[in-house]
């Protein structure tokens, strides 16, 4: 969720609410309830909970800082020592994220990005509906690999660009639907591109750590395993949103096309393509590859040998130590330009320091939560309480849980309400004797798929940022995608999903125990 902004005047009345209500909350439930007799535990970490529910969802202090809750409160509440607290906040899935950064800013650094965007443009067309296809997948493809608020951040001043000349070839009221529908498609390709990869997104590699914490013996879920299933998800979803907007703001009269000549000239703009250019992106490709075949592909009558096989012990790599291998190459290779009379680098901790910190942080938290859910027996607590929910075909849980995540979070952060999820539905999944993919996954696709309000994403918020779209114009298209959504990742889920994954319906996983 964009963090709200707030005025001059003061703090907002949201955030005002949740700061009192809770502490308010947390105090009643640590104080005035026993949820386990006997085990007083289980309480303390559900009041930890509660607080950093409401924190995260009114935005209370910075989302950031709520995630550092459980580094004070833990220790002192009994939940966890601080040592073991402290250590969740860097793992794996957190390298990962930290390499695939700094990857991405080095794209950004060298102008890469915007000459693969604009190249993708170019191929598509430009009629009007081509322009929104080009632009849209030129921002699915950036998003699945550089955070999705820098690529909308990126594509919404050549789609103003575009704006801009054709209003003045054809008149402002002419080209006004289709410059909303243009600027709405570039946020929802920016949301539904991130859910393709595991690192294009904060809440994929959430799902990813929380996964393994809930059930340490759970088998690994690596890159190619999730592209392979999220990847025809995303694709698809794209298309029907593509046919959507076209539909609504790209099919009126009239022969109206952008001028290739705004688009070529910005592509004059970023000159031959440079030394330091190619380098990344033969970087790029080389961390795509690595993280592709790093695992043996089973295709069924054939495999293909991962190439960690062929290392002492396969099991020490993972898609992080491939992620910072590559990341730290970019401070090895030297590029063309100097610094000073000094040869500069590919990247430089200058430009490194702008990685999203605050989302490492809230990882972290999300991470210490999900591990006090299991270490104080709340995950095995609420479990029991669902267990009556078995009565219900895992197919209406399913559905249930993408609504539910889908709609609420329209008004607060998606990686924090994964985080607070999750745990939860890994407890339920034991609960109703199901595989916990078969809800954890749908779950963490349906964080990222709001559509609906300016506040429901970064991408949501900038391009209503521009002035050119009202919530309306978001509201009418975005309810029917995020009912589109929530069918399209529970059929991901039943037809494709039971296949990468090795769901059974019918058999709970041993590493479940």
């Amino acid at each position: 969720m964009h963090s709200s902004q707030l005025s001059n005047t003061g703090r907002g009345l949201k955030q005002q609410i949740g700061l009192i209500a809770g502490p308010v909350l947390a105090l009643i439930v640590l104080m005035f309830t026993d949820l386990q007799p006997g085990e007083p535990m289980v309480t303390r970490c559900a009041s930890v909970a509660i607080l950093m529910a409401v924190w995260w969802i009114t935005e209370a202090i910075p989302i950031p800082a709520t995630a550092l809750l459980p580094v004070a409160l833990f220790p002192l509440l009994g939940v966890m020592k601080g040592k073991a607290t402290a250590g969740l906040y860097f793992n794996h899935i957190i390298f990962l994220f930290i390499g695939g950064f700094i990857i991405a800013l080095a794209m950004e650094k060298w102008n890469l990005h915007r000459r693969i965007a604009l190249k993708i443009i170019m191929f598509i067309g430009f009629s009007r509906s081509r322009i929104m296809l080009g632009f849209m997948i030129a921002t699915f493809f950036l998003s699945m690999w550089i955070s999705n608020t820098a690529t909308t951040m990126m594509m919404i001043p050549m789609a103003m660009a575009i704006i801009a000349k054709m209003k003045d070839s054809f008149g402002a009221e002419k080209v006004g639907r289709f410059a909303v529908g243009l600027l709405i498609a570039v946020a929802y390709a920016a949301s539904i591109g991130g859910t393709a990869t595991l690192i294009g997104t904060p809440p994929n590699m959430a799902f990813s750590r929380i996964l393994t914490i809930a059930f340490p013996n759970a088998p690994e879920i690596s890159f190619t395993q999730w592209l392979m299933f999220a990847l025809p998800f995303a694709a698809l979803f794209l298309i029907i949103a593509w046919l959507l907007l076209s539909f609504v703001f790209a099919r009126h009269k009239g022969a109206l096309s952008a001028d290739p000549e705004v688009f070529r000239a910005e592509y004059r703009r970023l000159g031959k393509m440079s030394y330091e250019e190619k380098i990344v992106f033969i970087l790029f490709l080389l961390v795509a590859v690595l993280w592709l075949f790093r695992k043996t592909i089973d295709l069924g009558s054939f495999s293909i040998p991962g190439w960690s096989s062929f290392l002492p012990v396969p099991g020490f790599i993972d898609d992080g130590t491939v992620a910072i291998i590559v990341a730290l190459m970019l401070f090895i290779i030297p590029s063309r330009t100097t610094n000073n009379g000094r040869r500069a680098r590919l990247m430089d901790w200058e430009t490194a320091v702008k990685l999203r910190w605050g989302i490492v942080i809230l990882f972290g938290g999300g991470f210490a939560l999900a591990s006090g859910f299991v270490e104080s027996g709340l995950a095995a607590y609420l479990g029991t309480q669902l267990a009556g929910l078995k009565q219900l075909p895992p197919l209406i849980i399913v559905i249930v849980v993408c609504t539910m995540l889908t709609f609420l979070t329209e008004i607060t952060s998606n990686t924090a309400t994964t985080e607070i999820f999750l745990p939860i539905l890994a407890a339920l999944a034991v609960a109703i004797n199901v595989n916990p993919f078969l809800v954890m996954i749908p779950a963490t696709l349906s964080a990222s798929c709001a559509f609906m309000l300016p506040v429901a994403t970064p991408p949501n918020a900038i391009v209503f940022g521009t002035g050119e779209v009202r919530m309306a114009d978001m509201m009418r298209v975005g309810i029917y995608l995020n009912l589109i959504g929530i069918i399209l990742i529970t059929a991901a889920i039943y037809f494709l999903g039971v296949h990468v994954f090795g769901i059974d319906l019918s058999v709970m996983p041993a590493w479940v125990q």
